[in-house]
This record gives C-alpha cells, sequence and structure tokens, in this order.
C-alpha cells in the first residue's frame, strides 16, 4: 500500500538547496507550474494540480508524525479528463486556489520540491515515497532525516501546515 513521508521546510536560500541535491546525485525533473485547486470535502483534502509536468486529482488526508507528515491517499488519478474531474469535483464548492512555481527533483524513491509562492516566498518539501508499501515507514523517516540534515533544515525552519493554511493566515 502506498505511503509517504514528507518534511516540509522554509527555504531561506533556494539556490544552494538546489546546488547541494545537484552535488549528491539528485536528478532535476524539471520547472512545474501549478495551479492546486482544493475542494470541499468531509474528510481529508480533495486537490485538483495542474501543471506543465504533475496533472493529479488526489484525496488525501495528512497527519502529523513528529518533524513530519504521513499522507493517506483515497485517491489518485494522473492526468485526469476534464468528464472525471466534473464528476467528482463538479458539486463540490471551490476552497482555494494555490499557484506555485515547483523545482521537481529525485534521488531514488525521494521526491524534492523547491517551492516559490507568492506572498509567501521560498518552500523545501522532502517527500519519501513507498509506492507498493515494500519499504516500510521507518525507512522513509531515516530517509526524510537524512535529507533534512544533508540540507541544513533547522528546527525554526519547519513547516507543519499546508500552503492553504499558511496563505489563509497570511
Amino acid at each position: 500500500m502506498y505511503a509517504d513521508i514528507t518534511i516540509k521546510a522554509r527555504c531561506p536560500d533556494p539556490a544552494n538547496a538546489e546546488a547541494t541535491l545537484l552535488e549528491h546525485g539528485a536528478h532535476f525533473a524539471g520547472l512545474d507550474i501549478q495551479t492546486d485547486t482544493y475542494y470541499e470535502t468531509d474528510y481529508g483534502k480533495l486537490k485538483h494540480r495542474q501543471g506543465n509536468i504533475e496533472n493529479v486529482l488526489i484525496h488525501y488526508n495528512r497527519k502529523a508524525a513528529g518533524n513530519a507528515s504521513e499522507t493517506e491517499v483515497l485517491l489518485y488519478l494522473k492526468n485526469p479528463g476534464a468528464e472525471t474531474i466534473a464528476q467528482i469535483c463538479g458539486e463540490q464548492r471551490v476552497l482555494m486556489q494555490v499557484r506555485k512555481t515547483r523545482r521537481i527533483f529525485f534521488v531514488e524513491n525521494v521526491k524534492f520540491h523547491i517551492d516559490f509562492i507568492e506572498s509567501l516566498g521560498w518552500f523545501l518539501e522532502i517527500e519519501a515515497i513507498d509506492l507498493e508499501g515494500s519499504l516500510g515507514k521507518d525507512l522513509l523517516r531515516h530517509q526524510c532525516n537524512h535529507y533534512r540534515d544533508l540540507l541544513q533544515i533547522e528546527e525554526e525552519n519547519l513547516v507543519h501546515v499546508s500552503y492553504t493554511d499558511l496563505l489563509q493566515y497570511s
């Protein structure tokens, strides 16, 4: 079963974060210009991400897990068609849109985002992903902590809420 552990932090020096990732073998997947539309739902979050790299419809719930968060994925559709989006989201109220530029990197099963959000600034996300449930959450936590140390993410820069929460309360 799919699992992921994520760490999100403010990123005071995105150029240094990118250089560190590349020095340690990260593959740059590209620059994605994304609009995330969040819809009202009874449980978790329902999000339609539209980007030039990533285009997904996802229903998920995040739970705090120490300095990271665990994601429970209820629905994940890559490149959903307009009819599918209308069927799932059409009756739901739009809560918010988040627009960002996202630089995407990978090292094996670990995905990194260097995000810029207007009015919020720069962020770095480390997402250790277990697509089939064969790696285990302990390894995912270890990977997140390893890259947190490598990228010298300070405790005070950790962010434990979503971009929607940050935008709503900024």
